[in-house]
């Protein structure tokens, strides 16, 4: 079958792991393009690192590549995430992925679905964690109804940015333009718990500023009650020192445990069923990734499957309705610390400042 043809908007941290899934992994599945940045330094750097056409704005890269291009990759701000997914798609009609997460706003998420489905191009929201090999491990057996009724979910994010990461870009740690550790870091985590536990009815959350000087929250809490009656924990914060401790899920219901722990969710770490099942050591030894970093490996299967949505016109895994529930859960998680009180979805935000300047 032909390549897919990839843009990508945005030279920036995240830029590494979807070029190396395009150029290595997916080398004949898919095919990089051109890169585009404002910063024009960055997007010179990024061309000539990948041998391809480098621009400063979207608009010249997809003029001159208009139909070369199957999928443009939003990688720029999370406040621009929307605005320059709905310019692209009103302009291009080009198929959409766009980092976590999509929106700040659920104006803006709704936006999005709305502006892509009316132009008939289809909508990929970056959930790489899901592809982790205990996270799917973990998800077989909430599908299979292992765990009986389900008790309670917790994940961890304990990570390190000192001052300095947020001093590279003004608008990290901005309500408008980024958001918190909630938004930023804890956003996969935010979603493994819903995917697993389903739907959330409230949550009552409470944050602090503790060890750098930005606008939104290093250190956060939340509680979460869903629709099935678990209750989740979300443990968030970016004031880890003096690295990186952690990224897990764990999972408890009436018949069995999971834990998956690593710094990137990828290690599998306590599997016990009431039932026999498989052997647990086992499970615990195939289901151990070693990531290099944060980010885990989860981006080459992602866009693996990226890939195989459009060219078989089949629903992705995590589209925007997909994308949008974490995105509603961390602008109630932000409502309830702005009024100090419980905050039952769905609701109507009045004091988020999320995604607000």
């Amino acid at each position: 079958m032909n390549k897919i043809r990839f843009a990508i908007v945005g030279c920036g941290r995240i830029l590494r792991k979807h070029v190396e899934a395009i150029t290595g992994h997916l080398a004949d599945k898919a095919q990089l393009v051109a890169v585009c940045d404002i910063n024009a330094d960055k997007a010179r750097k990024a061309g000539e690192a990948n041998n391809v056409p480098w621009y400063a704005g979207y608009d010249d890269m997809l003029q001159k590549h208009q139909s070369e291009v199957d999928v443009v990759t939003i990688l720029t701000e999370s406040g621009n995430h929307a605005r320059h997914t709905i310019d692209i798609v009103r302009k291009y009609s080009k198929h959409i992925v766009v980092e976590k997460p999509m929106a700040l706003t659920l104006d803006n998420a709704d936006e999005m679905i709305r502006t892509c489905d009316e132009n008939g191009v289809k909508l990929f929201v970056v959930k790489q964690n899901r592809y982790n090999v205990p996270v799917m491990k973990l998800r077989e057996a909430i599908e299979g109804n292992r765990f009986g009724k389900l008790v309670m979910g917790t994940v961890r994010v304990r990570w390190c940015r000192p001052q300095a990461y947020y001093d590279q870009d003004a608008w990290r740690g901005t309500w408008a333009m980024d958001g918190g550790v909630f938004t930023n870091q804890a956003s996969h985590h935010i979603d493994l718990l819903e995917w697993m536990l389903g739907e959330p009815v409230s949550v009552f959350a409470k944050s602090r500023t503790a060890l750098v000087n930005i606008e939104t929250e290093d250190t956060g809490v939340a509680v979460i009650t869903f629709r099935n009656g678990a209750i989740g924990i979300v443990e968030a914060t970016t004031a880890t020192r003096p690295k990186d401790l952690e990224g897990s899920l764990s999972i408890l219901g009436e018949n069995g445990s999971v834990e998956i722990g690593g710094f990137a969710v990828n290690e599998m770490k306590v599997w016990n069923f009431a039932d026999s099942g498989e052997d647990s050591a086992k499970v615990l030894q195939q289901s151990r990734e070693m990531p290099p970093n944060v980010y885990g490996f989860g981006h080459q299967l992602y866009l693996e499957k990226v890939c195989e949505s459009i060219q078989n016109n089949t629903k992705a895994l995590v589209d925007g309705l997909e994308g949008r529930k974490s995105v509603e859960l961390i602008n109630a998680i932000y409502e309830s610390i702005e009024t100090g009180r419980e905050v039952h979805l769905r609701f109507q935000a009045q004091k988020c400042r999320l995604g607000r300047s």
